[in-house]
């Protein structure tokens, strides 16, 4: 299929939040290739229906993870095809998905530490963050949600969720009671429905204001409440399964552990008040919250009034 200007359409906002997100995108004739080297993850954003016999050569040989963006679904034969080849095919039906994996990165690697530095008690990290109420840059506007969702001609509000955001550190458990690695993260906790999400630092840019439309939400929840949610995520992300064996007579029994960091472990700078940008859709096919930042869309969840 040669390219027309649906796919130009398709292409221009896939490669302006693909760049923001930290990817080198290039053009050649079978589409955009976008590489982002600290994660080692390639997006080839395909022109037409081209097989991924014709693109697998762009993708460079020590990629981890290699994904084609498709406008359209490219069939079962071509992703069996992109399978044998180690290649995630996305379309227009799963991009909303998908994207938060594409955009988002899993975070910088944990450099080595003398047994000292491991045994050390845990200090929080300095924050990372700008002072003030500050705004999560988005990445997606109103037609890249219509493009990468699919939902047209429907009504749109922007909205600035109240989130509790603090920088933590954490000693991750190990495998046979050793200490084990420290890292260092961002928890941010929705100040109205309490759900919890650890981030990578430097994955989310800032900004004072946004020049589009939109209302800003009040929290809900106090932010003395705000540290026990970020505690519990912290935990349930960093917890370990680890099996145990035992010899029973003659019989040997395997069991699944699943060990989380001690609260020694785990240490949470102050909790400060961010907000990010929501589009709040309300299409005939229902309602949707898309997150303007990852591109995933959220169940709602009450964040405000309809």
């Amino acid at each position: 299929m040669e390219s027309g200007p649906a796919d130009a359409e398709w292409m221009a906002p896939l490669e302006r939040i693909l760049s923001a997100a930290g990817y080198e995108v290039q053009t050649r004739p079978e589409g955009l290739l976008a590489v982002r080297g600290r994660d080692r993850r390639a997006v080839v954003v395909v022109r037409g229906l081209l097989s991924p016999v014709e693109i697998a050569p762009l993708f460079p040989p020590d990629i981890v993870h290699r994904s084609a963006v498709y406008r359209e679904d490219p069939g079962s034969v071509a992703r069996s095809l992109a399978a044998d080849r180690g290649i995630e095919v996305v379309d227009r039906s799963t991009l909303g998905a998908s994207l938060g994996e594409i955009l988002l990165w899993p975070g910088i690697q944990v450099p080595a530490r003398s047994e000292e530095e491991t045994r050390a008690p845990l200090e929080p990290p300095m924050a990372v963050f700008p002072a003030g109420e500050p705004i999560v840059r988005p990445r997606l506007g109103r037609r890249e949600v219509e493009l990468m969702h699919g939902i047209e001609g429907a009504r749109y509000r922007l909205r600035l969720v109240p989130f509790y955001l603090g920088a933590y550190r954490v000693r991750s458990p190990a495998a046979h009671g050793e200490p084990g690695p420290t890292s260092d993260h961002l928890v941010a906790v929705h100040a109205i429905s309490q759900r919890a999400e650890i981030w990578e630092i430097g994955d989310r840019d800032w900004t004072p204001d946004l020049s589009d439309p939109h209302e800003r939400l009040d929290p809900v929840l106090p932010v003395e409440a705000a540290e026990a949610r970020a505690r519990e995520a912290i935990r349930r992300h960093h917890t370990i399964s680890v099996d145990h064996t035992e010899q029973h007579g003659g019989t040997m029994v395997i069991e699944k552990r699943r060990i989380p960091p001690a609260p020694e472990d785990i240490r949470i700078g102050p909790m400060a008040t961010i907000f990010i940008p929501y589009w709040y859709v309300e299409s005939s096919r229902g309602r949707h919250v898309v997150d303007s930042t990852t591109g995933r869309e959220v169940l709602p969840d009450g964040d405000g009034p309809d």
